[in-house]
């Protein structure tokens, strides 16, 4: 059974700046995808760029931003258990409690966004617990069974096929509400499928496994306080870069083939290594690195107000029954309007800790999670 160390457990701000480049990151290729609308209609304002710009955009981003945003909300989980035990305390129930609360923001974003991951990030949250008691070596254990794609592995040995009929029927039914619906309409077929289409899409995508192994292995780095410039850390995460640039080279010259369902997740996995070892391998080494990464500490501290923004402010964009965008911009324009939108949340980010020192979607989430607590604070 796993036992605090006793060791302090300082803020990490190269955490919040890998936090606010997956926040950064999602808003960019939610903007690619016109906030999942995939229309037939003719595209009115398109250029020759738009499927290079898809398709870097979708190699660098597709996955391995919600898969950081994963990783750090398992660092995150950690911080706060290990914080309650060194009290003597019991994070358990609080945790559950806090999930619960996640969820329900979750409920309000799927009404705008069907895209939503607060939900299943509640669910997946929930599994932490149990797994949390789990010494380090068995915790390995399972981060290497999950990483492997069991459920895909599973499928390619026995031939074994998972049917989507579902899952494309209730894409075609949100998708025809984002284009033609008004906004109630919207809101009610985004909450009656919202939860089922990203569950069936985890499914299909292969984050099904993928996901809950990145929620663990981000429990298990701050376990093993990789995040810190402590011991050989910084020598670690240059190995991890050099291993896992390596394998992305390599592999982007493979044709997966009919492997492609079970290798491309592997593949997404690696590439976010390598995000992640180079950014954490840079802010350590370089000050130059940190003095730029700074601004998006700021944005990443305001990750969970600035996700349920994006999502209000996207799909009045490119929804029908806001700007509909969705037939007017082609991808390039399109991901010119969310840089746009992640400079305005950014400037919105830097007003509001002039005065304050949580976000206010943070600062709710805090207070709820503690309620009824004699003292939130070091929390």
């Amino acid at each position: 059974m796993y036992r605090t160390r006793f060791l302090p457990n300082t803020r990490i701000d190269v955490a919040d700046a890998l936090r606010g480049i997956a926040v950064a990151g999602i808003i960019l290729y939610h903007s690619v995808e016109h906030f999942n609308i995939f229309t037939k209609e003719t595209i009115i304002h398109a250029l020759p760029s738009d499927q290079t710009v898809a398709d870097v955009l979708a190699w660098l981003l597709s996955g391995k931003m919600y898969g950081i945003f994963a990783m750090l909300f398992g660092l995150s989980f950690f911080i706060m258990n290990d914080n309650q035990q060194q009290k003597g305390k019991c994070f358990s129930g609080r945790f559950a409690w806090r999930m619960c609360l996640l969820f329900m923001f979750g409920i309000i974003n799927v009404a705008f966004y069907d895209g939503d991951i607060l939900m299943l990030y509640a669910c997946y949250g929930l599994l932490l617990i149990p797994i949390s008691y789990l010494p380090s070596r068995a915790v390995w254990c399972i981060i290497i069974l999950l990483a492997i794609q069991p459920v895909e592995l599973f499928c390619l040995l026995t031939g074994f096929e998972i049917d989507h009929t579902r899952f494309y029927e209730i894409s075609g039914i949100i998708n025809s509400a984002h284009e033609h619906g008004t906004f109630w309409e919207n809101t009610l077929t985004n909450l009656r499928y919202g939860f089922e289409v990203n569950f069936r899409y985890n499914v299909f995508s292969g984050r099904l496994t993928q996901l809950l192994c990145l929620f663990i292995l981000g429990m298990q780095l701050g376990r093993q306080r990789l995040f810190y410039n402590e011991g050989r850390n910084l020598h670690i995460w240059h190995i991890i870069l050099c291993v896992s640039a390596t394998h992305v080279i390599a592999l982007g010259f493979v044709d997966f083939g009919g492997l492609e369902g079970w290798l491309k997740p592997i593949y997404n996995f690696i590439i976010l290594l390598m995000i992640v070892s180079a950014v954490v391998s840079s802010w350590y080494a370089f000050e130059s690195v940190r003095n730029v990464l700074h601004h998006l500490c700021i944005f990443g501290r305001m990750s969970l107000t600035n996700y349920l923004m994006q999502s209000v402010i996207g799909c009045f964009i490119f929804c029908g029954y806001g700007l509909a965008c969705y037939y007017k911009l082609g991808i390039t324009y399109a991901v010119l309007v969310g840089l746009s939108m992640v400079i305005f949340q950014y400037c919105f980010a830097r007003y509001w800790f002039c005065s304050h020192p949580r976000g206010p979607l943070e600062g709710i989430w805090r207070k709820l999670t503690w309620i009824n607590h004699g003292n939130t604070q070091n929390i």
